[in-house]
């Protein structure tokens, strides 16, 4: 994480709350073990939620003309967010996928912007938004498709206690949502075993 990262998290007034947490919960603020806690979640939180202040764009430097008039497709794309309902993190996997309309972008740049995008207070559905029409608009590709997987640790945890559910969502953008042929090409490279 770079010092612009760390200067956008207020760290101070993160510490002051989460030693109001502690001492409301009963716990001795002075303890060898939870002295640093403050400290550490303000530390977690600057880098959990790095992507709230990183542009996306920058993730375009490398966007080269190549005449390919076939999907592209990255899986298996390991993510971690935050939800935005109880400051509790969602885990997964993104599936995302464009159709070139002239250009292609590097491949190590979709992960990076997964990244970007999943590092700030979310929910699942938005998230999966976020990214399609963020490659739509910029990339302007012919089709996108994004499917996220992800276990949601405010329920598998808490609440309802469901440990395995998985949600998933998509967004499916131009060809892949007008065209059923395209759409399910995409739908079956993105679910085929990796064996």
């Amino acid at each position: 994480m770079n010092n612009k990262d760390k200067k956008s998290i207020d760290a101070e007034r993160i510490k002051k709350a989460v030693t109001e947490i502690l001492l409301a919960i009963g716990e001795d603020t002075e303890r060898e073990g939870i002295k640093e806690t403050p400290a550490r979640v303000a530390n977690m939180y600057a880098e959990l939620l790095a992507g709230m202040n990183e542009n996306p764009k920058e993730h375009l430097r490398s966007v080269f003309t190549e005449n390919y008039d076939e999907i592209v497709l990255l899986r298996n794309i390991p993510f971690y967010s935050i939800c935005e309902h109880h400051l509790m993190p969602f885990i997964g996997s993104a599936h995302v996928a464009y159709l070139p309309a002239g250009a292609v972008l590097g491949v190590s740049k979709l992960a990076r912007i997964v990244d970007c995008f999943a590092r700030r207070l979310h929910v699942q559905e938005r998230l999966t938004n976020q990214i399609a029409d963020f490659i739509m608009n910029s990339l302007k590709p012919r089709g996108v498709a994004v499917v996220l997987e992800a276990a949601h640790s405010c329920m598998t945890i808490r609440g309802i206690k469901k440990p395995g559910s998985i949600m998933v969502t998509s967004a499916l953008r131009g060809i892949f949502k007008r065209d059923p042929k395209s759409r399910n090409e995409v739908m079956t490279l993105m679910h085929t075993s990796n064996r």
